[in-house]
């Protein structure tokens, strides 16, 4: 920061809405947040919290807290205020920066308003005044950088510890993404989320221009803001690329200035890459991989257009393996589950020791892998095709079904928009795979829809049952909260 502050201190940084930062402004004000919080006692090492929708104002505080040496809690934005002030305590967070979107919440530690809303110190008067440098901190690799936390979709959120080598290790894709000085990275997920954060990072380690967007995804809104800011690079999960795709007036926008597009958090589907890159200019990279870090899969789908069913090779580094239920390796073709050792991988699971060695894997010589919970198979040219969640996969009457399978028949039909299938409690055969459906205008009956699929389903994956549903839950990067559905249907099976 400091270097691109010194040669292009005019350059703009950020971009909120009208509102412009510049890279001399960013420096000044980063370290105006590290000068206050080292006035506040917050030492190296110690975390701070920041919860709120994506703005200027949250980008500098994190920066500067970085700078401090503080780790930053970035706490999920759909989260309860009972969720939000459990991570408040768990984080060990010695302040709590939020803006108006965060209700009141019981904490035991300082709330500055990163917006000036009432009932609480504004972040204006609590920065150092114009000019204050902090005291210079020798950051050290082990540090923990950043204390994500999980987004519950197969249970409660855990605190992943993301150290500085971690982060540094991700600065490698900065030039795989083809950023520069004049990129201009246009970010619509929440910065709470790693999703959002391994685009944010490497782009201003470059020294580029990362726009933010705030509130609700709107394609239109989307589509306007990457014409009129000539964006070049883009990170968006699967449902946002479908719903931009959708979109009646795509084509009508001049995208002719994006260089590299990437995807990943949820399960991308070959047919809406493919249309990606027969309409959208620039490359289109999937990383596959998980918060916690290990191994990464990178799929660049625009060099191998015939391997879009996949989720691509290891990226360099990465040490990849499948392993079956007793931990032992299984030969490539066979399905395991997917575990990974990099220089990329989290300390721990935040206070949860026993959390963090479940979490873990170690091979004949001792070496740490995280485990992932996907199930997959490497092909023969050593591409990995995903197949489920090893929580999602459902066992009737002693069959592995993955719900993957049954959606991607459901979503031949032309009245299905989305589909989800979970597994619910059977007493015939252990479980059953149902499905949850946001039909499409013209949708039959959803026994009809049940009829058609299980006619192409194999006598063990027939779906038990069916429901229309106007929108699926998701988490605030788009993934299916599987959970949740699993406990509608239980609940309503209850009071039936």
């Amino acid at each position: 920061m400091r270097e691109h502050a010194a040669a292009r201190p005019n350059h703009t940084a950020l971009v909120q809405g009208e509102r412009r930062l510049s890279w001399g402004d960013l420096d000044g004000l980063a370290d105006r947040v590290a000068s206050a919080l080292q006035s506040d006692g917050v030492r190296p090492t110690e975390s701070v919290a920041i919860s709120g929708a994506n703005s200027i104002e949250y980008a500098v505080l994190f920066l500067g807290a970085l700078r401090a040496g503080a780790a930053v809690a970035p706490l999920p934005t759909g989260a309860t205020a009972t969720q939000l002030a459990g991570m408040v305590a768990d984080s060990g967070a010695r302040l709590l920066f939020a803006d108006s979107t965060v209700p009141p919440l019981e904490v035991q530690v300082p709330r500055i308003a990163m917006d000036g809303s009432p009932g609480h110190r504004a972040l204006a008067d609590w920065l150092a005044p114009s000019g204050a440098r902090p005291d210079p901190v020798q950051v050290r690799p082990e540090w923990p950088f950043n204390i994500i936390y999980s987004s519950g979709t197969t249970g409660a959120p855990k605190g992943i510890v993301q150290p500085h080598a971690m982060r540094w290790a991700h600065m490698g894709r900065a030039e795989a993404g083809g950023y520069g000085p004049q990129s201009v990275a246009i970010l619509a997920t929440s910065l709470c989320s790693n999703t959002t954060l391994v685009c944010f990072f490497p782009a201003l380690s470059r020294g580029g221009t990362v726009v933010l967007m705030q509130g609700r995804f709107d394609p239109g809104t989307y589509l306007q803001l990457a014409e009129r800011e000539r964006a070049t690079h883009t990170m968006l999960v699967p449902v946002q690329y479908h719903r931009l795709m959708a979109h009646p007036d795509f084509d009508r926008f001049d995208l002719s200035s994006f260089v590299m597009k990437f995807c990943t958090s949820a399960p991308f589907a070959a047919a809406l890459k493919a249309d990606i890159l027969k309409r959208w200019p620039g490359g289109l990279i999937e990383y596959y991989g998980m918060t916690e870090g290990g191994g990464t899969c990178t799929l660049a789908a625009h060099e191998f257009p015939h391997k879009l069913h996949t989720v691509g090779k290891p990226a360099d580094g990465h040490d990849i393996r499948l392993i079956d239920e007793d931990g032992r390796e299984v030969p490539r073709g066979e399905l395991g589950e997917v575990v990974g050792r990099s220089g990329s991988m989290m300390t721990a699971y935040h206070g949860q020791p026993a959390k963090t060695r479940e979490a873990e894997w170690y091979d004949a010589q001792g070496n740490r892998f995280i485990r992932t919970g996907d199930v997959g198979r490497f092909d023969d040219d050593g591409f990995l095709t995903l197949m489920d969640r090893r929580k999602d996969m459902v066992i009737s009457g002693g069959f592995n079904i993955y719900p993957s399978d049954l959606e991607a028949v459901l979503r031949q039909h032309p009245s299905v928009a989305d589909v989800a299938v979970v597994g619910v409690p059977s007493v015939e055969w252990g479980e059953s795979p149902v499905a949850y459906v946001v039909p499409a205008e013209g949708a039959p009956a959803p026994e009809v829809l049940r009829q058609w699929a299980n006619e192409r389903l194999g006598k063990t994956q027939r779906l038990a049952g069916l429901r229309y549903v106007g929108e699926l839950p998701r988490s605030d990067i788009g993934k299916v909260l599987k959970r949740q559905l699993r406990e509608q249907w239980i609940a309503a099976a209850a009071a039936s």
